[in-house]
């Protein structure tokens, strides 16, 4: 069998009856993450002006089968627009989740075409939750074998891997045949694009959008018996030829269905900080010294920030003059975290990065990759030079948020009111959490009931 037809095979044979109650519950948290911060993200340029072009290009679509909701509106679009506009939203504050094996979201990279195919077919909270479950254990196994060097080289896996899985996930929903489900994955890969250039500009959170759309029109033209290549992945000008170093699928393929899934042996990572997650450890580390130190930011001449191999590669932004570029900028991360002692949603609004003390502290600090040992696991040390001549240091390896220490649901519920409220929107957030949580036990629109609707 070729690496495709291994997939596919595995994805008709996942057997939603084999879900466990940590899948579930990973699933759930991960949804009210990724919807939250679409909600926190929907007011933001990306997002109308992305709704504005689902708007004036969308074909009428009046039959339920045909459409689905925009989370940030609560107004109805064609099944793509609104997996576009949705991935847009979810990505645009880089609050969503990450993560470590794909070096990206995987998250809103499946979600938002997951949740409008599952309102069109009326589907199951078990069945959703299958299909997501799929999709992330095919991203992880590609991911496994090819992304450390596929994001060095400037593709944005979230969306070039990311759509891969959505299309798998949009498969397992549809129910569709092994042949049909690799007919998906081809599909999807005709589809693969997103570059790392892009990152601090609105067609970041574009990539992720694509990827939602790309999956769902892959899985929905192999439903209707558009064919390709069995050997895309694996083939001569197959998809890890041209993206990849001509890796093989062999080994990571070979774990398929055996042992933990992925989403509970990998993991998810929940933000903290609505910035690319290269900063977080950082971040944690300066701001527990500002506690412990009783620091401001006129306390410190100089920060260096060491980290393990590759850590750094998305943070391509040392002069940030944007919120969206100070989001991929260590420098940034660092000054906002000294001179505000925290980094939330507002710190990342143009005039907070234009303010004259943070731009004028950035050329203080620096960062560097190890240049020896490996991508995994990660830490992150802190050099702070003091003005008071004082040298400080913290080396920082767990990380809060992470899948080795996850937030508390007090801390996941805390963020999704936050999300809301950045959003100018009103929900039962309690209800949100509840039901995303028990989605095995309930049809899945039922879970959208408790979506929040109503907007300031």
């Amino acid at each position: 069998m070729t690496a495709t037809q291994q997939i596919a095979r595995f994805v008709t044979r996942y057997d939603p009856a084999d879900l466990t109650s940590e899948l579930i519950e990973a699933c759930g948290r991960a949804l009210i993450d990724t919807f939250c911060a679409a909600i926190a993200g929907r007011r933001e340029p990306a997002s109308v002006l992305a709704l504005r072009y689902a708007q004036s290009s969308g074909a009428g679509a009046d039959a339920p089968h045909c459409r689905a909701v925009y989370w940030g509106t609560g107004q109805w679009l064609p099944l793509e627009l609104a997996a576009l506009c949705n991935g847009v939203a979810g990505h645009v504050l880089d609050y969503d989740d990450v993560t470590s094996a794909l070096r990206g979201h995987p998250s809103i990279a499946m979600f938002p075409a997951l949740v409008a195919l599952a309102e069109a077919l009326d589907a199951s909270g078990r069945d959703f939750v299958a299909a997501y479950v799929c999709g992330f254990e095919v991203i992880c196994k590609l991911s496994n074998a090819m992304a450390v060097n596929h994001y060095a080289k400037g593709w944005h896996s979230t969306s070039t891997i990311g759509c891969i899985g959505a299309a798998v996930a949009c498969a397992k929903l549809l129910n569709l045949d092994e042949k049909k489900v690799a007919n998906a994955v081809g599909l999807a890969v005709s589809q693969a694009a997103g570059s790392r250039a892009n990152f601090g500009t609105h067609a970041k959170s574009f990539q992720a959008g694509h990827s939602n759309a790309s999956g769902l029109r892959a899985a929905l033209l192999a439903r209707e018996g558009f064919d390709s290549s069995v050997e895309i992945l694996e083939g001569a000008f197959g998809y890890l030829s041209l993206y990849g170093n001509g890796e093989s699928l062999r080994e990571v393929l070979s774990t398929l269905s055996d042992g933990p899934m992925e989403l509970v042996a990998r993991g998810i990572e929940v933000k903290k900080y609505p910035l690319c997650y290269a900063t977080h450890r950082a971040l944690d580390g300066i701001l527990d010294l500002r506690e412990e130190l009783d620091l401001e930011l006129t306390d410190v001449q100089t920060v260096h920030v060491r980290t393990s191999a590759g850590a750094l590669t998305p943070l391509i932004h040392t002069r940030p003059k944007t919120g969206l570029e100070a989001k991929f900028s260590m420098q940034y991360a660092v000054t906002a975290a000294l001179l505000d002692g925290k980094v939330g949603l507002a710190s990342f609004i143009d005039e907070a990065v234009l303010r004259d003390q943070a731009q004028t502290f950035f050329p203080r600090v620096t960062s560097d990759d190890s240049q020896s040992g490996s991508t995994f696991p990660r830490w992150t040390e802190l050099t702070l030079q003091l003005a008071n001549g004082h040298t400080v240091q913290k080396r920082v390896d767990a990380l809060r948020g992470s899948a080795q220490m996850p937030l508390t649901l007090s801390e996941l519920r805390a963020k999704a009111a936050d999300c809301i409220e950045w959003g100018h929107a009103r929900a039962d957030v309690d209800a949100l959490i509840d039901k995303a949580l028990r989605l095995d036990r309930i049809a899945f629109r039922e879970w959208r009931q408790a979506a929040p609707l109503e907007f300031n």
